[in-house]
Parts: structure tokens; C-alpha cells; sequence
């Protein structure tokens, strides 16, 4: 079978967020597929498979990371809807079944692809004690990002702040589901992005995750209504680096970008 590596949040090789991406005609065991994961050994590896025609969607569609399945990856998405359309698997929006419902993957003229995702709900959290020594930065307002997201949302002083973060990623692990999401006013908006952030997930094997689609779902709503508007981008400030164009539509969040295939190769067992 084949199995292909992305760079998603990107129209460049060797930024954003890498993905594996495998098209099957069913999904083996789970135990098959998180040993592909590991093997793979990026943030998140995708597997889908064709659905019958009909139904209230095209592709089935799972995540793994190194460690584990996750209930939601934006840019594993992103990449598993460039492959079907790079491929001709598939043309025009596909409907994606996930463990976070029906997701939908629309691809637009200029090569970018948009996913409609569930905006996370946010709710303000007091600040965990141990948080700032762990991040090495004092916190300014936290909040939970709801089971589906499962992160703690930290605001930090400024853009540098969030640049110079140097967190002992093992001691943030105990404060979320997931991990932390890290974030600050963009310094200069003229840049082309309205928030930075960056993203620690080590209770899914995930020191950084470079780009992370799904942690927008909650950035979104939370710049827009600092910011007072639905339309934003945000640049993930890792080494990689990737942007996320966000439009807020209420209950769902809908996250652009492009993605860009550097590997393809047969799977050999």
C-alpha cells in the first residue's frame, strides 16, 4: 500500500506539521495501525478508507500519534484531503466519519483546503498551580477547551514571551488531557497573523506538535472576541512553523491552509 508524508499549514517542503497519510480499503486492527504510527513517528499518522455511496459521509477517518489514537487532528485532516484530491481519490469537499463527527474538508481554486470544524467551548479555569514553573512564563488567564479539544489554554504576556518558552514539557502533563496551548497577542499584526501560539502535548507523546489545527478550534473564538473579529490568522510559532487562517462561525470553526506531499512510498508489511 502506499503511504505518503505531508507537510500541512504550509505551501513549502519541510514546515508546518508533517503527517503520514494512508488510503486503505478498511481499517486492520488498532494495534496494526498504532505500530504504523510509531514507525511513521510524526505528530499524527492518518488512516482512511472509502465509506458507501449515500451515507452522511465519504471516507472514514483516524488518528494516531506515536502513543496513541486522538479524537481530533486538524492537520492530518488537512493532509489526508490533500492526498485524496493530489490523488484523484477523491474530487471536490469530502465528508470525513471521525470520533469528533462528520468533518468536512473543502478545497478551493487557489490550492488551499478549508476544514469545518466544532468550535471548542471554552471555559476560564483560576491557573493551575505549577503551570508558570513549568512553562517558565507567568500565565495571564487560563481555560479549558473541552473534552473533544482536551487542552489548557494559557494567554502569556507577549509574542516574545511565547518565542522564548523553554517548558519542561513532562511537568505540564498533569494540568490537561492533552497538553498546553501557549498564546499571545500578535506584536505586529502588519506581519500577516493576529496571535501567535505554540502547542505541548506530551500526554499524547507529543513534546511540541508543530501546527496544530485542532488547538485553533479554540484559539479562534478566543481572539475573536478579544479582537472582535471572525476572520484571523494565527502563526504557530515552532521551529517548522505554519499559519492557520480561522473564520468563526459560531458552534463550528473553519480552518484554512495549504499542504504540500514530500514523500511516497510502499508499504512493505
Amino acid at each position: 500500500m502506499r503511504i505518503r508524508i505531508v507537510d500541512a499549514f504550509t505551501d513549502r517542503p519541510f514546515a508546518g506539521n508533517p503527517a503520514g497519510v494512508l488510503l486503505l480499503d478498511a481499517f486492520p486492527e488498532d494495534a496494526w495501525l498504532q505500530k504504523v504510527a510509531l514507525e511513521v513517528n510524526h505528530a499524527e499518522t492518518a488512516f482512511a478508507h472509502p465509506l458507501p455511496a449515500g451515507g452522511e459521509a465519504d471516507w472514514a477517518l483516524r488518528w494516531f500519534t506515536p502513543a496513541t489514537e486522538v479524537a481530533m487532528c486538524g492537520h492530518a485532516t488537512l493532509a489526508t484531503a490533500h492526498v485524496l484530491r493530489s490523488t484523484g481519490a477523491h474530487e471536490g469537499p469530502v465528508r470525513f466519519a471521525t470520533r469528533s463527527g462528520v468533518l468536512i474538508a473543502t478545497p478551493a481554486e487557489d490550492g488551499s483546503i478549508t476544514l469545518d470544524f466544532p468550535t471548542a467551548p471554552l471555559t476560564a479555569v483560576g491557573i493551575p498551580e505549577g503551570v508558570a514553573e513549568a512553562l517558565g512564563a507567568e500565565p495571564l488567564a487560563a481555560f479549558d477547551t473541552g473534552p473533544q479539544v482536551g487542552d489548557l489554554l494559557v494567554e502569556l504576556a507577549d509574542e516574545k514571551t511565547v518565542h522564548a518558552l523553554r517548558p519542561d514539557t513532562r511537568a505540564l502533563g498533569v494540568h490537561s488531557e492533552r497538553g498546553i496551548i501557549a498564546t499571545a497577542l500578535a506584536a505586529d499584526p502588519t506581519n500577516g497573523y493576529d496571535y501567535v501560539s505554540r502547542c505541548f502535548f506530551p500526554n499524547v507523546g507529543i513534546d511540541e506538535d508543530p501546527v496544530t489545527g485542532s488547538a485553533h478550534t479554540a484559539l479562534a473564538p478566543y481572539w475573536s472576541g478579544r479582537l472582535g473579529r471572525n476572520d484571523l490568522t494565527g502563526l504557530q510559532a515552532s521551529a517548522r512553523s505554519g499559519r492557520v487562517r480561522t473564520r468563526l462561525r459560531g458552534e463550528r470553526t473553519l480552518l484554512s491552509g495549504r499542504a504540500v506531499t514530500v514523500i511516497e512510498g510502499d508499504l512493505l508489511v
